[in-house]
Order: C-alpha cells, then structure tokens, then sequence
C-alpha cells in the first residue's frame, strides 16, 4: 500500500514537472530561455516549447512596434526662445537576445534617450526651423535615439514632434510679424497690378492717339454701362476732345468744298489769260517800225502834189 502510493506521489510530480515545461510562445513574442542563468542562442519562435523543469526559465520579448510618448520637455532654441515641446517614438524589438540582456529595462532606457535627445536638437535648432521644419528635425531626433538603440536590439522606426507651446508674448509677436507680411504681400501684388494696368493703359492711349475715334467710342461705351442702372441720373459732358473732333471734321469739309469750287474757276482763268495773248498780236503790229515809213512816204507824196499844182 506504501508502495503504491509513493508511486503515485512520484507519477503527480512527474506530470506537474512536464505540464510546467509546456510553455506557450505568442505569435508576437519571442521567447529567450536561460539554462541555469545563461542564456541559450536560439530564440523561440511562436507556438509550444519544452522546457526543462526547475533547469530552464523563459523570458517572452514582444516584437510589435511600440508607440512611446516622449513627455513635455522645456527647452530653450538656438535663438533664444523658451518652448515647450512633446514628441512621440515608434520603435520594435529586433533582436530579442540582445533587448533581453543588454539592457534593464529597454522601455524605460528608449524614454529616457527620447528626452535627452529631444532636448539637445530643440537646442540646436532655430524656432522658425521648429515651426516650419519638422520634417528634418524628426529625422534628425530618430537619428540620435537610433544610434545607442542599435546596441539594444531596438530599431527606431520614426520619431515625430508633436506639439510646440510658445508663450503668449511670443505668439502675439508672431502674429504681428504674420500680419506684416501679409500686408507687404498685399502691397507689392496692389502695385503690382498697377504697374500692368498703367502699361496697358499707356498702350490704349497710344492706341487712341493715332484713331481719335476711339476715344469716343470708349466714352459712349462708359456711357452704356453707366446707363444700365435706371436708378441713377447721367450728366454727361461734353469733352474738349469732341469739339476738336467736330472742329476738324467741319474744316475737312470747307477744305474739300473750297477745293472743288476752285477748279472751274482756275481753268476760265487760264482761257482769259491765254485771249489777250491772242488779241494783242494784232495791235502790237502798229508799234513795229514799217508802219511809220508808210506814213511819211504819204506825207511826201501830198506835198508833192501840192507843189505840182
């Protein structure tokens, strides 16, 4: 009977013995076994794994990637500003054996890199870099906690900044400087405009110079779009521009009139020009020298035939 139950006693602890070397392994964790404190290379993979009882102790390391919030630190940029920023790590587990013995406690070792390294590129770095250029600040913030991580087994995969707290004098400085350029944008696209449009301008009024007819034009057209509201009344004057159009318009018609009444009245007077050449080659014969001898030979012959008598 003694017998019996001491083989009993000796079976229950043999099956407490293997039941407690069943270990489970998750699907995202990896196992790390040390045999009698030292610790074996090969890593257990995800599934059931024998131990041997009392000889062999399991640590479980996860392997998902771990989202670590870096708290609010205080800091002073490279210019002389008092911030307060928060940021935010992202880093998994590769090398389990390593993460298992090279370091206590890697989450609190990750923290405590991420606010020292937070702090000297916050330090480094200009405010407008921390307001505009993040990109290249988490960069250069996943970089320095990267660099003693790799030691660990640990890959940082990204850090970011979060959120920047100014104070309250430093933001109204900001949104005066904001408003400052807004309004010298506002100013250089203002004279911008007006630049285009006295160049344009300066074109139609060339333009308008050479066709003075356009410029009327232009008038009655204002007048068109002023006129297509009734509620309003339109006086409309009358431009010194008009009158001189109506001025040359009168003296072009004088001049062609005056022209065409001129050319009848030319040719009658190069017909009456051209008769007294004409008239005056009969009368011009008695002014010649022949004439007179004519008439002295009279003469001569009635004295002649006065004295003959």
């Amino acid at each position: 009977m003694v017998t019996i139950i001491v083989l009993a006693v000796i079976v229950v602890i043999a099956v407490f013995l293997v039941v407690g070397g069943i270990k489970v392994v998750g699907q995202v964790e990896r196992g790390v076994v040390f045999r009698f404190g030292r610790v074996q290379r090969e890593i257990r993979q995800p599934g059931l794994t024998l131990l041997i009882p009392v000889v062999d102790r399991m640590k479980k390391v996860n392997v998902q990637i771990v989202t670590l919030p870096v708290p609010v630190q205080e800091c002073i940029t490279r210019d002389n500003v008092s911030v307060e920023v928060d940021a935010v790590a992202y880093f998994r587990v590769e090398d389990p054996l390593r993460a298992a013995i090279a370091v206590q406690n890697y989450l609190f070792a990750i923290e405590q890199v991420g606010q020292t390294s937070l702090r000297s590129i916050i330090g480094k770095s200009d405010l407008d870099d921390l307001l505009s250029n993040r990109e290249e600040l988490n960069r250069g913030l996943a970089l320095m906690i990267d660099s003693p991580a790799l030691g660990w087994g640990i890959h940082i995969d990204r850090v970011e900044i979060k959120d920047v707290h100014l104070p309250e004098g430093m933001k109204r400085s900001i949104a005066r400087q904001a408003e400052a350029e807004r309004e010298r944008r506002a100013r250089v696209i203002t004279a911008d405009g007006e630049f285009q449009a006295a160049r344009k301008l300066s074109d139609a009024s060339a333009i308008m110079t050479e066709t003075p007819g356009a410029l009327q034009l232009r008038l009655l057209q204002t007048v068109v779009e002023v006129a297509a509201e009734k509620t309003s009344t339109l006086v409309m004057p009358v431009p010194v521009e008009l009158l001189r159009f109506f001025e040359r318009s009168a003296a072009s018609a004088g001049e062609s009139a005056a022209s065409s009444e001129e050319r009848p009245a030319g040719e009658s007077s190069g017909s009456s020009e051209k008769r007294p050449a004409a008239v005056t080659d009969a009368p011009a014969a008695p002014e010649l020298g022949p004439p007179e001898p004519r008439r002295d030979q009279e003469r001569h012959v009635d004295n002649d035939m006065a004295l003959g008598t």
